[in-house]
């Protein structure tokens, strides 16, 4: 009795083929994959029985043979720098949204700010056949040597965020610099005069970009700019509150600053409340950040959003139209998407 029953629960785990739907319906196989596939050649109340008995069944098609057939695996890669980081879960939601919709499968790998690492997980990606990669590069990219060759593999790519400018590939960007020069002259307007300016790495486009917006908000209210008052930081804390304490050791010290970055903005956040600075009475700050929870501290920090979950729609939609066609350079380059600004209490002069 127990053999009789495990036989049984055995043969009812074995996934539904279309051969089984064929035999029970006394047509061919053949038959049945094209009333699946919507052909016009076949009848449509045959292709009704096809596709009711498919779903009584709960029918799914075998991904292996489907990619095989198609040469295709059905799968994308992203990488990113940390899926901790909201703005990178909040894309990575974007991506799976457009990328589930259109019967493709998502592997997610994390560079956590190393280039080595990098690397390392774009190779073992194009070692599992995967149709295409999403990435934004670490802190440590200085240049996109690697994405170039998976490109020459055939191997579409599509940066977003931080993208590598040497790299013939489209990407996926928002305004960063109309970001960082909209906060400085709200900064500005608020009254404040010594703006410090924590950016990440300097070859980074992002960097590049934001820098731009502060520099040039700074020239547009005759400010002159303080080579003392830029912070290049990497993703250490450590290293951010020694850079960060050295910088209000200045006399007189910066009264604003403008983070890039989420995790910059934290850990600048953590380092002055420990320090016993009040914002804004002491020092102001504003930065680029998604995260909600940054509505509901104390105080509220003034924020240049990113539209996240966008991003890695358009991102997603690019690279599979990529895939779709077989093409590996779309003559659009570059999708720029607008970032907005929330003026919160951490800025607002009483």
């Amino acid at each position: 009795m127990i053999k009789e029953l495990y036989l049984y629960s055995m043969q009812n785990l074995q996934p539904v083929t279309i051969k089984d739907i064929a035999r029970k319906l006394g047509i061919s196989a053949s038959t049945v994959s094209r009333a699946l596939r919507g052909s016009t050649e076949i009848k449509e109340d045959t292709r009704k029985l096809v596709v009711d008995l498919a779903k009584e069944l709960k029918y799914t098609p075998n991904p292996i043979a489907l990619s095989l057939k198609e040469k295709k695996s059905k799968v994308i890669g992203v990488i990113v720098p940390e899926i901790a980081n909201y703005f990178c879960s909040a894309v990575i939601g974007g991506i799976e949204d457009i990328a589930y919709n259109s019967g493709y499968h998502v592997v997610i790998f994390q560079s956590h700010e190393k280039y080595e690492r990098e690397v390392a997980n774009i190779s073992l990606l194009a070692s599992r056949r995967i149709d295409g990669l999403i990435i934004s590069v670490s802190n440590e990219t200085k240049d996109g040597k690697h994405l170039s060759e998976l490109i020459d593999k055939g191997i579409p790519v599509v940066m977003f965020d931080r993208i590598c400018e040497e790299t013939d590939a489209p990407r996926v960007v928002t305004d960063d610099t109309r970001g960082a020069y909209g906060a400085t002259c709200h900064l500005i307007e608020q009254g404040y005069q010594r703006i410090a300016h924590i950016a990440m790495a300097p070859y980074l486009s992002v960097t590049k970009n934001r820098m731009k917006g502060y520099t040039d908000a700074l020239k547009q209210h005759n400010i002159p700019i303080e080579k003392k008052w830029i912070v290049h930081a990497d993703f250490d804390f450590a290293h951010i509150r020694k850079a960060l304490i050295k910088l209000l050791r200045n006399n007189p010290k910066p009264d604003a600053i403008l983070a890039s970055s989420e995790r910059i903005a934290t850990d600048c956040f953590e380092v002055l409340k420990e320090m016993g600075l009040r914002i804004p009475e002491d020092i102001a700050m504003a930065g680029f950040f998604d995260n909600p929870v940054y509505r509901f501290i104390d105080p509220p920090l003034t924020a240049i959003h990113q539209p996240t979950f966008d991003i890695g729609q358009s991102a997603a939609r690019l690279l599979i139209t990529m895939i779709e066609h077989n093409i590996l350079h779309p003559q659009y380059k570059t999708i720029e998407l607008k970032t907005t600004m929330e003026i919160r209490a951490s800025t607002m002069k009483k």
